[in-house]
């Protein structure tokens, strides 16, 4: 499996992760607290072997900006949650960031 697949995996992880951390209402529902902790730890086990082929800066980036825009596209259908425009603008920056990093980064990960 390549770099970018195992970040691919770990994004998504991390994505289910959070969103079951917002379902705990703040670790009160251990039930959800205690799937996303297992998720977030199986998330790193899964991220690790990306920093293998992919600079631990650009895997970052991108694992944390896509997760960003994910998490507020998510707040904003799951939970009825409002941003600004001026939110929504910085929230498209990230992404350009995070694409911006994967496109100049080749296959291989390194750069």
């Amino acid at each position: 499996m390549t770099g970018w697949l195992y970040l691919t995996l770990a994004i998504g992880l991390e994505i289910v992760a959070t969103t079951l951390l917002k379902l705990s209402n703040g670790l009160e529902k251990w039930g959800f607290a205690a799937a996303s902790i297992g998720i977030y730890a199986l998330c790193f086990l899964v991220l690790a072997p990306a920093l293998k082929s992919i600079p631990v800066g650009v895997a970052y980036a991108v694992w944390s900006g896509v997760g960003i825009v994910a998490m507020a596209v998510i707040g904003i259908i799951l939970f009825d949650q409002r941003l600004s425009l001026v939110q929504m603008g910085c929230v498209a920056l990230v992404l350009v960031g995070a694409l911006g990093l994967r496109l100049s980064t080749p296959a291989g990960g390194e750069i």
